[in-house]
């Protein structure tokens, strides 16, 4: 049994190098140890129990995580995949296919999918089976042409869904943003556009990928902003963008000027489907995932373990 300096000690070591991803190394010239010191000051934390090693599936779930989702935020469901020490994009990587897999099990199968488009989705679609559903008709619910010389994968990514269930695809021929308000009047009267537009609205599922508000946003990739107007939008109280639309931390609007300017299916058609799936992961995307369960812009949510784990303190202190 330690006394409980050693204990402290343990503790001290074992959260650096589990929690905080440092370096046997890094760990040592902090504390002043050798590296074999610090090696043997991590047996003893698990020997101790302050430590307990779990093998986890890539595909494993986190069931009572996904049942405390679901009662805190009301959803119809929740998907939560470990988060063991993996970077962004293998996390990316294993939602996405959790994702998939979710998609595949839906039933009853969605007839008319609303889908949005990003990298997590372009994962998504790549990770599922030929057969995952027969007949769906795939609708793009924003629009996804690139402004940049830098072509997006919106059309290409809806219609591999649309191909691997022997379905129909619909797509949005639009930019996501215009310059001007009067723009998007004019399209929206087009009727190559106003008729994906009302397939959209009558979608029985929705799948989308909220987006974070940092400079790798595909929506700066693809010309339609800067880093500058991202900072502004930031500067303004968004946390992130949902099908193109900029919401603040209670799921609002944050530039009613530049939503003007955006090309799509109004978020409130999101709150109001049938099945609105959400699919997010990584820690940049905390604070747009929260805006997105709190405010039921999803009523499914397929994330990781941190996540999820920022979500339910959040609403724990929401309800001291």
């Amino acid at each position: 049994m330690t006394n409980i300096e050693d204990e402290a000690l343990l503790y001290q070591v074992a959260s650096l190098y589990y929690e905080q991803n440092r370096t046997q190394e890094q760990i040592g010239e902090e504390l002043h140890f050798t590296r074999w010191k610090v090696g043997r000051l991590l047996a003893e934390a698990r020997d101790a129990g302050i430590v307990r090693i779990e093998v986890v599936h890539p595909k494993a779930r986190m069931r009572s995580l996904e049942e405390r989702l679901r009662d805190a935020f009301g959803l119809r469901d929740a998907v939560v995949v470990a988060a063991d020490r993996v970077d962004d994009e293998r996390l990316r990587a294993r939602v996405a296919e959790a994702g998939a897999d979710y998609l595949t099990r839906l039933n009853p199968a969605p007839r008319q999918l609303g889908v949005s488009w990003g990298r997590t989705l372009d994962l998504l679609a790549a990770r599922l089976l030929p057969g995952w559903a027969s007949g769906v008709h795939v609708v793009q619910i924003n629009g996804g042409l690139s402004r940049s010389r830098t072509p997006t994968s919106a059309q290409d990514m809806a219609g591999r869904i649309a191909h691997l269930a022997q379905g129909t695809l619909s797509v949005l021929p639009v930019p996501s943003i215009v310059e001007q308000e009067t723009t998007r009047r004019l399209l929206e009267q087009d009727s190559a556009v106003s008729d994906v537009l009302d397939q959209a609205a009558a979608a029985d599922t929705v799948l989308f990928s909220p987006g974070g508000i940092g400079a790798d946003s595909v929506l700066v990739s693809s010309g339609y902003l800067t880093a500058d107007d991202l900072a502004s939008l930031a500067a303004a109280g968004a946390v992130g963008d949902v099908a193109g639309r900029f919401i603040d931390a209670r799921g609002a609007i944050v530039d009613q000027p530049l939503d003007d300017r955006t090309l799509g299916l109004p978020l409130e058609h999101l709150r109001n489907s049938a099945v609105s799936v959400a699919v997010v992961s990584g820690t940049a995307k905390h604070a747009v995932c929260a805006a997105v369960v709190s405010s039921g812009l999803c009523n499914t949510l397929v994330t990781d373990q941190h996540t999820a784990a920022h979500l339910l303190a959040m609403h724990q202190r929401e309800e001291l």
